[in-house]
């Protein structure tokens, strides 16, 4: 992976070289988290922490890098030294990629030097930002589809190509089954998938001709698309006539894709005509600006559909375009001496939780249903407890307090191994997360109206909380 050290606000190196000046000795923690969920949904997709680890891997400032700056002149030379000798030191935690996550648990914390810590904002929430938002659309795209395929189709309408090659990585993870995207296939060893565009069709004097050639090309691999200019009257039709030529010649057809129209009606038609003409097996597969609400439909009206192939609605996360994860530092620590740190805002929504944390799923005892996620101090112990007073972690909740009993909690947040070079696959990351969502209440992954999961704090951190915001509004009097 490229070094992508300067791939942050310029306000990131200015603070830096403050604290590397101001406050040389004190290492601080960070939690990168949201608050609101995409699409009103009830949670997030966690994704993108393979290229985080990657990008780490790779911190350090160049010779031209060190000339830039210097360009810039913002900064003494004792702070770009600094820079020229750079080595991460900082230490982090994080969900593993496909958990489920849910508003204002971390999904990755940063300990370590202020000044270090403070340079990774913009980079981490570049990537895990976009990542979980393709992962948890993806992921809505998969709840709508029952089971039928998903393929992802969005490269060309991907904002450039790292969002194309990423967007494809989390958009498996998110429930994905294949890409036509080449490259990202290659890289993250997705399947590969595709037909044929309206070029090809068009190339050749007529319909018929142009189904024979590709035939004639890929006679295992026929999926014909039978929109260029007639669905019922033209396209099937020839596309039946090649299907028993190839079967004549000892080949099995794929199937055809339709690319407009009334996908609804013409999907029925062709699903009949395909079945009267001895292919039943015959997959039909449509495309086209196609987004949950209208597999959801498609599914209530009963289209024979078998495979969806998605493009810009899923690769650009279209009808809600923005996961807003923020990195908000947490605590300090200075001679063993750790200051949890708190954000006050006007609105009460952004209040931040302080302090060096865990978070915690919680499940009835002896089962695999979680039914509620707990956030607390790491100087805490959760995980044996059966009984617990909690306070629920939404700052503009109304019932707050309640009481836990006869449960077991699991904890969520896990060291990174920043020197690893393996890779967990895309497939085993989709596994993971389909694991993670069977344990959930089915209530919560509801399209439209989900219903809410809770998310707890201690009553130790709630006070926390209180107490440093009673400091702080007192303070501002």
């Amino acid at each position: 992976m490229r070094n992508l050290s300067l791939l942050t606000d310029l306000y990131e190196f200015s603070m830096a070289n403050g604290f590397y000046h101001d406050l040389p000795t004190t290492n601080a923690t960070f939690d990168l988290f949201y608050r609101r969920v995409p699409d009103n949904g009830s949670f997030v997709i966690a994704a993108g922490l393979q290229q985080v680890i990657e990008a780490l891997q790779n911190s350090q400032f160049s010779d031209a890098d060190l000339a830039y700056f210097r360009q810039l002149g913002l900064w003494d030379e004792q702070f770009l030294t600094e820079l020229a000798n750079f080595k991460l030191t900082c230490e982090l935690q994080a969900l593993p990629e496909g958990t489920p996550v849910f508003p204002r648990e971390p999904l990755l914390t940063v300990t370590g030097p202020l000044y270090q810590a403070q340079l990774l904002e913009t980079l981490l929430l570049n990537i895990v930002n976009h990542q979980s938002l393709i992962a948890t659309k993806a992921r809505r795209l998969s709840e709508a589809a029952a089971g039928r395929p998903i393929m992802e189709f969005g490269a060309r309408r991907a904002q450039g190509p790292d969002s194309a090659i990423y967007g494809t990585r989390a958009a498996v993870i998110g429930g994905a089954s294949s890409t036509s995207n080449v490259l990202a296939a290659k890289q993250f060893g997705i399947p590969v998938a595709g037909t044929m565009a309206h070029s090809w069709i068009e190339a050749f004097p007529d319909e018929l001709t142009a189904f024979r050639q590709w035939a004639n090309r890929y006679p295992d691999n026929s999926a014909l698309l039978v929109d260029t200019y007639d669905v019922l009257n033209s396209g099937l039709p020839n596309a039946i006539t090649v299907f028993k030529e190839l079967r004549a010649a000892g080949h099995e057809p794929v199937g055809i894709r339709i690319d407009s129209g009334d996908v609804t009606r013409l999907s029925q038609a062709a699903r009949a005509q395909l079945d009267e003409a001895g292919f039943p097996d015959a997959k039909i597969t449509i495309s086209n600006a196609l987004d949950e609400a209208i597999l959801t439909s498609l599914r209530h009206e009963g289209a024979p559909i078998d495979n969806f192939g998605i493009g810009e609605k899923l690769i650009t996360s279209a009808s809600s375009p923005v996961l807003s994860g923020v990195y908000k530092l947490a605590a300090t620590e200075q001679d063993g001496n750790i200051a949890p740190k708190i954000k006050v805002s006007a609105s009460r929504e952004k209040l931040t939780i302080p302090g060096q944390k865990q978070v915690y799923r919680l499940y009835h005892r002896g089962t695999q249903r979680a039914f509620a996620d707990l956030i607390a101090l790491t100087s805490e112990t959760i995980v044996g407890q059966t009984e617990l007073t909690v306070v629920n972690s939404d700052p503009v909740s109304v019932d707050r307090e309640q009481q836990l009993t006869n449960f077991e909690a699991r904890s969520l947040l896990e060291p990174v191994d920043l020197t690893t070079t393996s890779a967990v696959s895309v497939q085993t990351i989709q596994a993971n997360m389909q694991a993670q969502l069977a344990e959930l209440p089915r209530a919560t992954q509801r399209l439209v109206n989900p219903d809410t999961y809770p998310v707890y704090m201690t009553t130790t951190l709630s006070h926390l909380q209180s107490e440093l915001l009673t400091q702080l509004t007192v303070g501002s009097d």
